[in-house]
């Protein structure tokens, strides 16, 4: 029995809130109530990273932000650990001018009746110092918010908490009623890896692998998880922090050269440190065929995406997951090229790579090789 030093027994505690679902033009950009969903199947001792007893509160639904503050105080008052997921849709008090989480229900004119004022996150938990508290959040901004947290630069926080999460801006068209891609890598890594890793590593990894769209808020600030900037262009230092959330803002904020360059620096030092075939060094091989997709180069993307894939097939069963995500980026990427030759000549590898995944589905194969069929008639 572990216990705090007024003498009482510890306990964690988990607070998964659901804000109302951030939809554009019929599409969900996120739906919170899937988010948490998947996110309750996981073991508290893995979301709280701790194997101390602990309390779980789903609010899912809420239409009462008065219901919300008193699970947050209850939350907050645990005298150990204490983990608080948020997801959902930012806006915005247009007459307080007062950040908001929508709450189910809320609307452009009721959001000061309706729905979470943002601040209150910062009084309920600024205030506790019973145990060491980490706020994850998945959002996305609507378009009042949007130009405030513009302004700002960041999202106002509990100084005390250790911060993560994304808030999306509200440009981009959305997807279908599911977990959301940051939300999916957290869960996804939280199950796969064989130790627990950081809070830290487990958001580098999301920002990494989530296909966030362009100008998404990353929280903490990139500033706070990045080298000094006087030190990107140079070789990077092991004591260094991982860089790859920076380097995901870079390119989702249109610089794309810099952000090749910082991961070239990287992919360098990965190399020398852990060699050429190792999984890490794959990894970097990845993260810049990932940013020549998103500089819109699709020609050294789909190269490199089948040279990942090759060589994950040399280490890794045909059906792995990475291997799968390779293949797939480099079908995605061969199928963005406009210029004939480009596609002609990157066929056969891509071709080779497809044929050797057997778990594949075949009509991927197939689609494949027929467009190469054709850019060979064209040839002619």
């Amino acid at each position: 029995m572990q216990i705090d030093g007024a003498g009482r027994q510890q306990r964690g505690h988990v607070l998964l809130i659901a804000g109302d679902a951030a939809v554009r033009r019929r599409a969900v950009q996120v739906a919170p109530s899937a988010n948490l969903a998947a996110l309750g199947v996981l073991p508290t001792s893995a979301l709280l990273n701790s194997q101390i007893p602990t309390d779980t509160t789903y609010l899912d639904g809420a239409r009462d932000p008065n219901t919300v503050l008193m699970r947050l105080r209850t939350a907050a008052a645990t005298p150990g650990p204490l983990l608080v997921y948020l997801s959902g849709r930012l806006t915005l008090d247009r007459r307080g001018h007062r950040l908001h989480l929508a709450l189910a229900g809320t609307t452009a004119s009721t959001v000061r009746y309706t729905a979470l004022p943002w601040d209150w996150l910062g009084t309920e938990l600024g205030a506790r110092s019973a145990g060491p508290t980490t706020v994850v959040l998945d959002l996305v901004a609507d378009k009042a918010a949007w130009p405030v947290l513009q302004e700002y630069g960041c999202l106002p926080a509990p100084p005390t908490a250790e911060v993560y999460g994304v808030v999306v801006p509200p440009a981009f068209a959305g997807g279908v009623d599911r977990v959301s891609s940051y939300t999916h890598h957290w869960i996804d890594q939280l199950r796969r890896s064989p130790t627990r890793p950081t809070n830290l590593q487990l958001h580098a990894f999301a920002v990494g692998a989530a296909a966030l769209p362009p100008g998404t808020l990353v929280l903490p600030a990139t500033r706070e998880l990045s080298a000094p900037a006087a030190q990107e262009q140079q070789a990077p230092q092991v004591q260094a922090q991982d860089p790859r959330p920076h380097i995901h803002a870079l390119a989702a904020g249109g610089r794309h050269h810099e952000a090749a360059t910082l991961a070239q620096a990287w992919e360098q030092h990965v190399l020398q440190t852990h060699g050429y075939t190792s999984p890490e060094a794959t990894h970097w091989a990845e993260i810049r065929a990932d940013l020549a997709r998103m500089a819109g180069n699709y020609r050294s993307a789909t190269q490199l995406w089948i040279n990942a894939g090759r060589t994950r097939l040399e280490h890794q069963p045909p059906d792995a997951p990475e291997v799968l995500a390779a293949a797939a980026g480099a079908l995605y990427c061969w199928t963005q090229l406009k210029d004939q030759a480009e596609a002609r000549d990157a066929g056969p590898e891509l071709v080779r790579l497809l044929r050797a995944l057997p778990s594949l589905e075949p009509r991927l194969l197939r689609l494949t090789q027929q467009r190469l069929e054709v850019l060979e008639g064209s040839r002619a």
